[in-house]
């Protein structure tokens, strides 16, 4: 190897290969491919998002115990959480220090659609979504990234003009003829 010259030393200072910024881009590629997800920005959010929670519940539990405001506080943050789905039960703060972009994640229509049994994989799901054949309570969703929550998680359904669900209702014997 030559010997590098004195702008490039200049320059090498400056740039530490041992904490390099991209480090955490196998993560993200993991959490990619596994949820099928399109856009890199997304899981950045979804990190972002973990990165906020993290901090409020480091600020609700620096606060002292005789406080009134922190079991408000943390019961609220508990609760909204618990409803988006992201944590199982709201009973400790130590829950949403487990919170990590893959629970926002498990969130996505797509995903949701194949924990009900809907499609098989999440890219057929994906696929099915954008092309028009979903649709959450009475709105059309052709976002794959839509966030489900757990009131929501009851209302996700094929479309009444989808091929799909006359395919299902046909398998099951309960189409109705009046409808065709």
């Amino acid at each position: 190897m030559r010997k590098l010259k004195f702008h490039e030393q200049k320059l090498l200072k400056k740039v530490d290969f041992i904490n390099w910024s991209l480090d955490n881009n196998v993560h993200q590629s993991k959490i990619l491919r596994k949820y099928c997800i399109k856009k890199r920005e997304h899981v950045a959010l979804y990190n972002k998002l973990a990165a906020q929670i993290w901090d409020i519940t480091k600020k609700i539990r620096d606060l002292k115990d005789n406080n009134p405001n922190k079991t408000v506080l943390a019961r609220k943050l508990l609760g909204k959480l618990y409803d988006m789905g992201v944590i199982p039960t709201a009973d400790t703060l130590e829950r949403s220090d487990k919170i990590t972009a893959s629970s926002f994640c498990r969130r996505r229509l797509a995903v949701m659609m194949v924990k009900q049994q809907m499609v098989q994989t999440i890219e057929q799901a994906s696929n099915l979504i954008e092309q028009g054949h979903v649709r959450v309570g009475v709105e059309l969703v052709t976002d794959p990234a839509f966030l489900v929550t757990r009131p929501l998680s009851d209302l996700i359904t094929w479309t009444n003009a989808s091929k799909i669900r006359q395919h299902v209702l046909n398998y099951n014997n309960e189409r109705d003829d009046f409808e065709a």
